[in-house]
């Protein structure tokens, strides 16, 4: 309560009258795109987790008890005024940087690249996943202070770049280029809501694509990667293989699919069939449409997510919805460029569909704070 005794009187004000109802249709889409992830997510990853643990339900009982917690975690935090947050801004950011300072020191090295930490032996977290949500917080808490003060580099520019640099050279030294762009994009779209001057822009992608030409100077794999990204087939049994087996997988599944839990790719053909490359076994088990039918919803939750932040009561409820509706929007896109060979290959997950519980409780935590901030909304109807 001490962070509630430092808001403005304004901010108490809503506190204390705050007795809305969430946003239904954004709560059906999330606890929907949940359940059918945690449902595909057995189904993809029966397989290997016989293979690997001895037991066919292994990940689905892991993934089912993060999702029961995070659907917990998201209705306590949708049940919590979202302006205590704003003055805890400062400590998640700065502790997302520590834990990003810890990587390269504690780190576990998974596929070439350093990007998790050991949670006591329980479960594995990348520290880029709190950073995301650091950076939505603090740049949605500084806006709100400057406001017509964004116009000028002092303020419009200046902290919120040296944020984004910080936070992307640490992110340099696991590698992860993923985690990197949509962090980049993500505080870009909040600094352009925020009211900062379109030619800092250009300045910020002309820095952007110089950073990324060193990028894949300086790191090998990237360059491969962006080899077999064009041309997968060339080199099918090494850097293309995970790309061409996923493009087998989603055109075999056809217009209607194989039925579900009758994916062939899933038998340890495709790598990360059940984290970042479930959306193939999608593909492959319920078809284009029902593929599209899934990402017909994560398309609503997105729009609707944006209509909550539009129709927010103050500009750092409105900042924060965008932002966090921004975040689930790249990663989604991301995805689905990465397993359909848009976009080269990078480790990036589905939302809610992914196995990962850090992961999940934090994207559910996210959606209950878009949904608190919901129901101060003054527009609230289905």
């Amino acid at each position: 309560m001490e962070a509630v005794k430092q808001l403005p009187t304004k901010e108490k004000q809503v506190l204390e009258d705050e007795r809305g109802l969430l946003d239904l249709p954004f709560l059906i889409l999330t606890v929907l795109l949940v359940l059918i992830g945690v449902v595909m997510m057995f189904s993809a990853s029966y397989a290997r987790a016989y293979m690997e643990e001895g037991s066919s339900t292994y990940y689905f009982f892991r993934q089912g008890l993060f999702a029961t917690a995070g659907l917990f975690i998201m209705w306590v935090v949708s049940r919590i005024n979202y302006h205590v947050w704003r003055p805890l801004a400062v400590p998640i950011l700065a502790g997302s940087i520590g834990l990003l300072l810890l990587v390269p020191v504690i780190g576990i090295e998974e596929g070439g690249a350093t990007r998790w930490i050991n949670f006591f032996n329980i479960t594995t977290f990348q520290p880029s996943e709190i950073a995301k949500l650091g950076v939505v917080l603090m740049f949605a808490a500084m806006i709100s202070s400057f406001r017509e003060r964004m116009q000028t580099f002092r303020y419009g520019v200046l902290p919120f770049a040296a944020i984004l640099l910080v936070i992307a050279g640490l992110l340099a030294l696991e590698p992860h280029l993923s985690a990197t762009v949509i962090i980049l994009a993500t505080g870009a779209a909040m600094m352009f809501l925020g009211g900062t001057r379109l030619r800092w822009f250009a300045l910020g992608i002309v820095a952007v694509a110089a950073a990324a030409f060193l990028y894949l100077q300086v790191f090998s794999y990237a360059d491969a990667r962006i080899t077999a990204w064009r041309d997968p087939f060339s080199d099918p049994s090494d850097n293309g293989y995970q790309i061409v087996q996923s493009l087998y997988a989603i055109g075999s599944g056809g217009l209607m699919g194989l039925g579900f839990g009758r994916s062939r790719q899933k038998y340890l053909y495709l790598p990360e069939e059940h984290n970042d490359y479930i959306l193939p076994i999608i593909c492959e088990e319920l078809g284009f449409i029902g593929a599209m039918l899934i990402i017909l919803l994560f398309v609503m939750l997105i729009v609707r997510g944006y209509w909550i932040a539009m129709h927010a009561r103050d500009r750092f409820g409105s900042l924060v919805a965008a932002g966090l509706t921004t975040l689930l929007m790249l990663q989604v896109f991301f995805n689905i460029g990465v397993v359909t060979n848009f976009l080269p290959a990078t480790g990036i997950s589905l939302p809610f569909f992914s196995y990962g519980g850090t992961a999940l409780l934090l994207q559910l935590f996210e959606m209950g704070l878009v949904l608190n901030i919901s129901r101060s909304n003054r527009r609230n109807f289905l």
